[in-house]
């Protein structure tokens, strides 16, 4: 059974995964609009992983007998400057999100909540992974800068990603 700080902090976690979804989602959008049909793939892709670790903290708290009080999902930005812009407030969203799953294993950990601790060490890892991989598309679009064909090689690229359900 969760400790009743612990089912709490999940349910923020649980929200917050659904208001990234939501954030990437209408960055989807964004780029669908803009014509820019493979990073619009690459945020829809975004979009499911979030949505995919909702459910598996819904799961978890529903296995150790919790309840997942669902909240509403604050409002989300619809436009950027560039795709650069997009990146980069996404690169700073995921740094955020990281430090949302280290307090809480640091809240799991002091709480000698070890089940929880070790359903975290998945989305720790996974957070190293989205963080290198929008620092590399970072890394690409500054090197590129306002290229077009440099940017419709990124777009294609990013088109080319396919979702896989993360293992959580």
């Amino acid at each position: 059974m969760l400790q009743k700080k612990i089912e709490e902090a999940l349910n923020e976690q649980i929200n917050a995964e659904f208001w990234s979804a939501y954030l990437y989602l209408s960055m989807s959008l964004h780029f669908e609009n803009e014509g820019r049909k493979g990073m619009a793939n690459w945020f829809r892709i975004q979009f499911q992983e979030e949505q995919a670790h909702a459910l598996a903290l819904i799961e978890y708290v529903n296995a150790r007998d919790g309840k997942v009080i669902l909240k509403p999902i604050a409002e989300v930005p619809s436009n950027w400057d560039s795709p650069k812009a997009a990146f980069e407030a996404t690169l700073e969203h995921e740094k955020k999100v990281t430090a949302s799953i280290n307090n809480l294993y640091a809240m799991a950990e002091e709480a000698m909540d070890f089940a929880t601790r070790q359903k975290l060490n998945t989305f720790i890892a996974e957070q190293v992974e989205e963080e290198e991989s929008v620092r590399q598309i970072i890394d690409d679009l500054t090197l590129i800068g306002n290229d077009g064909t440099g940017l419709l090689q990124i777009d294609r690229e990013l088109g080319s990603r396919t979702y896989t359900a993360p293992q959580l």
